[in-house]
């Protein structure tokens, strides 16, 4: 996880279900008029994807326990969650 989140556009959050990786930079495939370009060839991430919750009916960050948007702030969290973090072997 700490190598994903060094990237731009890259954050983390747990919730009830578990963890999820976020990308904040759009798809190349997204059109001028906000539809897929390759809809009918979409890969089955897409094709799962269910957008019955929709960030602007209310902020998706209520339902978060933990919300990482930082290398910091994440390398912070897993120093104070696993003892050992940073013991050398």
């Amino acid at each position: 996880m700490l190598w994903q989140i060094s990237h731009a556009g890259v954050q983390f959050y747990k919730d009830a279900e578990g963890w999820f990786l976020v990308f904040l930079t759009p798809c190349h495939h997204l059109q001028a008029d906000g539809r897929c370009g390759i809809y009918a060839q979409r890969p089955r991430i897409c094709r799962d994807y269910s957008n019955s919750y929709c960030e602007f009916d209310a902020p998706a960050e209520d339902g978060f326990e933990l919300f990482f948007t930082s290398y910091d702030a994440l390398l912070r969290y897993c120093r104070k969650r696993f003892s050992r973090w940073d013991e050398r072997s």
